[in-house]
């Protein structure tokens, strides 16, 4: 079955910039070191997302443009939101899917590209997906609807994400495993 890995981009620089830092270059590495080799590698177009695949070791094949603030709505929406009240940022991502429709939209494209990245694969092969921070939340949330979000902890630290399995007829995500890194 296809494995689509994604995974949060690595630290960045302090002063704001969109450029990993030194620490964040190294911990790319590291990361990077440990894994197999990936059919496709994909990346959001922020420089960060595509510098943390790079010093992990992998050409990217091609960057997506996720709109991230390309949409206003889903921006207030998000601000707007009591992220204090809910027990995660999944439980909250659940909740502004099933409440708000911009973001409901916003969602399930994410996790639309995701599927769009496996689709042409073959039943042995594996993906990579470097993005961000409240984007892959969202997504894993569309693509898993009904898991315990409660259960699957805060918002992904720099290099954290997911391993999912896609399969079925017609094909889906169907297992969702987290990858948190140690402290």
């Amino acid at each position: 079955m296809p494995i689509l890995e994604v995974r949060r981009h690595s630290i960045r620089k302090t002063d704001g910039g969109s450029q990993l830092s030194q620490a964040g270059v190294a911990l790319a590495r590291k990361i990077g070191a440990d894994l197999g080799m990936f059919e496709r590698v994909v990346t959001t177009v922020s420089p960060r997302s595509r510098e943390t695949a790079i010093a992990m070791g992998f050409a990217v094949d091609y960057e997506l443009v996720t709109l991230r603030m390309g949409n206003s709505s889903v921006y207030d929406e998000v601000c707007a939101f009591d992220w204090d009240s809910v027990s995660s940022p999944f439980v909250g991502a659940a909740q502004l899917i099933s409440n708000n429709e911009s973001y409901t939209l916003y969602a399930h494209s994410l996790a639309a590209l995701l599927r769009d990245i496996m689709t042409p694969l073959k039943s042995d092969d594996s993906a990579l997906f470097i993005g961000h921070a409240g984007e892959l939340e969202a997504a894993l949330v569309a693509c898993f609807p009904d898991e315990a979000h409660e259960l699957w902890g805060g918002m992904f630290k720099p290099m954290e994400g997911a391993r999912l399995t896609f399969s079925g007829e017609p094909a889906r995500f169907t297992h969702i495993e987290l990858i948190r890194l140690d402290e």
